[in-house]
C-alpha cells in the first residue's frame, strides 16, 4: 500500500524544528559541553587566563575535607527532602482522597504551595522563623517560653532548610498520588475489605503496592528536585551558614563560580552533581522496577 508523506518538502520538518533545535543547542547542549570542558582548566579571575590541569579539579574536590563535608551535607539534605516530601505527600493524598464536606477546598489548599516560586517560599520561611519577629517563635515563647535562634544553630538551620524544601514540593506529590489513588482498581480494594483486612492492612498490602509505579516516578523527580532546585532556599535562608553547615553542592557551585571566581572548580562540581543524579536515577529505575507492580 502506497503511503504519502504529510510534508511536500523533506526540508519542511527541519524548518519547523529549527527554532526548538536552536534553543536546545544554545541554552542546553552548548553550556553542558562547555561545563565539561571548563572542568579540565584552572581559570583565572574573570576568565582572563586558562590553564589546562586535566583532572586536578576533580582530585581537589574529592580530597579536600571541605568539599567532602559539602558532599555529605548535600546527601543528608537530599535524603531528608525526598523521604519527607514523599511520605507527607502520600499521607495527605490519602486523606484528601476521602469524600468529606469541603474536599475540593482541602485539595486546593494542599496543592497551592507548589504554585509558588521557590524564592517566595524561601521568603515565607524567612519571616516565619525570624528569631525576633517570626510567628513560630511568637507561639513558642507564649507556650513554652523559648525562642530558638533557628538560622544560627547548624542543626536547626538545616531543619528549617529541609522543612522549606519539603513544604514547597509536597503539593507536587499530592497531585500525582491523588491521581493514582483515584485510578486504583476498586474491585481489588473491595475484595480486601470483604476478606476482613483492616484499613492499615488494606493500605500496606493492597493500596501501596498498587501505587508503586507512581512512587518510583516521584522518587526520581524528588531526587532531581532535592539536588538541583534547593538553591533559592539556601540563598535566602542561610547563605550556606552557620559555619557552612547548610552549604550544599548546588549553592557551593554558585559561590565558587560567581563569588570566588573558581570557574574550573565550579564546573567540576557541576559535572559531579550531574553524574551523581544520573547514576542515582539509573539505580532507582533499575532496582525500583523490581518492586513495581503494574496493573490490577
Amino acid at each position: 500500500m502506497e503511503t504519502h508523506s504529510a510534508y511536500k518538502s523533506r526540508w519542511l520538518p527541519w524548518v519547523l524544528l529549527a527554532p526548538t533545535l536552536v534553543i536546545l543547542v544554545v541554552f542546553l547542549y552548548w553550556p553542558t559541553i562547555e561545563t565539561f570542558r571548563l572542568s579540565l582548566f584552572r581559570v583565572a579571575f574573570l576568565g582572563l587566563r586558562k590553564t589546562f590541569v586535566g583532572l586536578e579539579n576533580y582530585r581537589e574536590i574529592f580530597t579536600n575535607p571541605e568539599y567532602v563535608r559539602i558532599f555529605t551535607q548535600t546527601a543528608v539534605f537530599a535524603v531528608l527532602v525526598v523521604f519527607f516530601s514523599m511520605a507527607v505527600g502520600l499521607m495527605l493524598s490519602v486523606l484528601a482522597n476521602q469524600k468529606v464536606t469541603g474536599w475540593r477546598f482541602y485539595r486546593l489548599m494542599l496543592i497551592w504551595p507548589y504554585a509558588l516560586s521557590p524564592a517566595v517560599a524561601g521568603v515565607i520561611f524567612l519571616f516565619l522563623f525570624n528569631p525576633q519577629s517570626g510567628i513560630v517563635n511568637f507561639f513558642l515563647g507564649k507556650l513554652f517560653g523559648i525562642r530558638p535562634d533557628w538560622l544560627t544553630e547548624p542543626a536547626l538551620a538545616m531543619g528549617v532548610l529541609v522543612l522549606a524544601a519539603v513544604w514547597k514540593n509536597v503539593g507536587y506529590n499530592v497531585v500525582f498520588y491523588l491521581a493514582a489513588l483515584q485510578n486504583l482498581p476498586g474491585e481489588i480494594l473491595e475484595a480486601a475489605l470483604i476478606d476482613g483486612a483492616t484499613p492499615w492492612q488494606r493500605f500496606w498490602r493492597v493500596t501501596f503496592p498498587l501505587l508503586s509505579p507512581m512512587t518510583l516516578f516521584l522518587l526520581v523527580i524528588n531526587t532531581i528536585y532535592a539536588f538541583f532546585e534547593a538553591f533559592p532556599f539556601v540563598d535566602l535562608l542561610t547563605k550556606g551558614g552557620p559555619n557552612g553547615a547548610t552549604n550544599i553542592l548546588i549553592f557551593n557551585i554558585y559561590r565558587d563560580g560567581f563569588e570566588f571566581f573558581k570557574t574550573g572548580l565550579a564546573a567540576a562540581q557541576s559535572v559531579v552533581l550531574f553524574v551523581a543524579v544520573v547514576v542515582l536515577t539509573i539505580v532507582q529505575l533499575r532496582f525500583g522496577e523490581r518492586r513495581v507492580h503494574y496493573g490490577g
